[in-house]
């Protein structure tokens, strides 16, 4: 891969992770003047999934065909179930713990259950055998937690 996409893709890694803060730091702030998670999150995902049919619309993507959909996966459609207690979860963590801490959790959370995921080829993802090089990133991340939330 050429250097230049690489950066790239990082660049838009890094951007990701700033449009998370943004939106949990948003999505928390909603919680407090509606006085309600839920219907924070609820608004969270109405305008993410206009956002997503605008974006659809302006690629003019088709429609999933009958046999992809049929094909697919049972779990294949519980990514916003999934997405929807991720959400709630940041809108009530974010002002107890601020946005460092809760996002060293986060990342740890995601660190930890992907080494499952890779070691035992979940969800259709290449194996990927657990290394120690791997375990001791995790635990360096747990350690970062540690020092984050003092």
């Amino acid at each position: 891969m050429a250097i230049a996409r690489m950066v790239g893709l990082a660049l838009l890694g890094v951007l990701a992770g700033v449009s998370f803060v943004v939106q949990a730091s948003v999505n928390s702030q909603l919680r407090t003047t509606l006085q309600s998670a839920s219907w924070a999150a609820l608004v969270s995902y109405a305008g993410g999934t206009l956002t997503t049919g605008v974006i659809v619309l302006a690629l003019r993507e088709p429609w999933p065909r009958a046999a992809s959909i049929a094909g697919s996966d049972w779990w294949s459609w519980t990514g916003g179930l999934f997405g929807a207690i991720y959400v709630m979860i940041l809108i009530v963590l974010l002002p107890r713990l601020g946005a460092a801490a809760v996002l060293a959790l986060l990342v740890t959370g995601q660190m930890t259950a992907s080494l499952g995921f890779d070691h035992f080829a979940l969800f259709g993802l290449p194996r990927h055998p657990i290394a120690l090089s791997r375990v001791v990133g995790v635990a360096l991340l747990v350690s970062g937690v540690l020092l984050v939330r003092r």
